[in-house]
C-alpha cells in the first residue's frame, strides 16, 4: 500500500482525480482510498503532520513493504524554479539536521509559520513531523514541489494542484521501483 501524507486538500485533489480515490471521513480525518492508496489530509503544521501520520500508522494494518511519503509544496529561493521536484534527504527543525535518505541531496528547513522573506534554501511546516511519525518505517520519502519563492499569497489552490498533479507520475514511479 502507498500511504501519502498531504497538508492541504489541494494537494491531496491532485491524487484524488488522478487515482480516483473514494473520500471517507475516519475519526478527525478525511481519507482518500482506493485499493492501493490511502492518503490522508494532515492540514497545515508540524504537529498536524504528525498527528495524520501517527493516525494512518496506529489505523491499518501495516506491512513491510508499505510506502510512506509526504508529498506537499514548499517555499525556495530563486535558484530552485517554481514547479520543481526536490526529493528531500534531511530536514533542519529547531537548528537541529535529521537524516531522511542519505542517497538525496535537498536540505529542507521545517519553520513554523509561512515564511515571506529568503531565510532558507528550501522551507515548508510539515516535513518534521512526518518524519517524527515515520522513524521506525523503512520506506519512507519526502517529496516536496517549489511553489513559490517566499511568496506564499502567490500560492492558489489551483496552482498548487497543478504543481503537485505535474509531479505525481515522478514521485510514483521513484517510490514503487
Amino acid at each position: 500500500m502507498l500511504y501519502i501524507v498531504t497538508a492541504l486538500k489541494s494537494e491531496a485533489q491532485a491524487f484524488v482525480d488522478k487515482y480516483r480515490l473514494g473520500k471517507k471521513r475516519v475519526d478527525a480525518f478525511t481519507i482518500f482510498q482506493n485499493e492501493n492508496i490511502t492518503l490522508i489530509v494532515s492540514g497545515i503544521g508540524v504537529e498536524r503532520s504528525r498527528s495524520a501520520t501517527e493516525f494512518l500508522i496506529k489505523k491499518f494494518a501495516l506491512k513491510s513493504r508499505d510506502i510512506f511519503i509526504n508529498v506537499g509544496i514548499c517555499g525556495a529561493c530563486k535558484t530552485h524554479e517554481i514547479g520543481r521536484l526536490l526529493k528531500i534527504g534531511s530536514i533542519i527543525y529547531k537548528e537541529r539536521n535529521y537524516i531522511l535518505d542519505r542517497n538525496a541531496v535537498c536540505s529542507i528547513t521545517c519553520v513554523d509559520e509561512e515564511m515571506s522573506e529568503h531565510l532558507h534554501d528550501i522551507a515548508d511546516m510539515e516535513s518534521f513531523g512526518f518524519y517524527e511519525a515515520t522513524k521506525e518505517i523503512k520506506n519512507r520519502h519526502i517529496y516536496k514541489v517549489v511553489s513559490d519563492h517566499f511568496e506564499p499569497d502567490m500560492v492558489t489552490k489551483d496552482g498548487t494542484k497543478k504543481l503537485i498533479l505535474n509531479a505525481i507520475d515522478t514521485i510514483v514511479k521513484e517510490v514503487t521501483k
